[in-house]
């Protein structure tokens, strides 16, 4: 069974950066899809940013593009998020999660499974 754990969160200032990680194990993940989400307070939890196991592939959300970046480390059986230019409205619980097929979607409900997530908070 495939389990999820998230780390790296923590507090930052506007404009800084901040690298989170997740650590997978249980089973091999060649032929998976792992993305994060984050949910804010009285929000829905959104998409972030997806990665192929398998190749590397990337997808992002709008509101991320151009500011994190996710990357893993098969060796390893790590995936990465690096976020850089934070913003205040960043500011959320971010979760992995893993998803049984080579194919992007962005709907939590498409995944399965999750991370207990880590707090990310960017100061203004």
């Amino acid at each position: 069974q495939a389990q999820l754990a998230e780390s790296g969160g923590g507090l930052v200032q506007a404009g800084g950066s901040l690298r989170l990680s997740c650590a997978a194990s249980g089973r091999t993940f060649s032929s998976y899809t792992m993305g994060w989400f984050r949910q804010a307070p009285g929000k829905e939890r959104e998409f972030v940013a997806a990665i192929r196991w398998t190749g590397g592939s990337t997808y992002y959300a709008d509101s991320v593009k151009g500011r994190f970046t996710i990357s893993r480390d098969a060796a390893k059986n790590t995936v990465y998020l690096q976020m850089n230019s934070l913003k205040p409205e960043d500011t959320a619980v971010y979760y992995c999660a893993g998803r049984r097929s080579i194919s992007f979607q962005t709907k939590p409900n498409e995944f399965d499974y999750w991370g207990q997530g880590t707090q990310v908070t960017v100061s203004s």
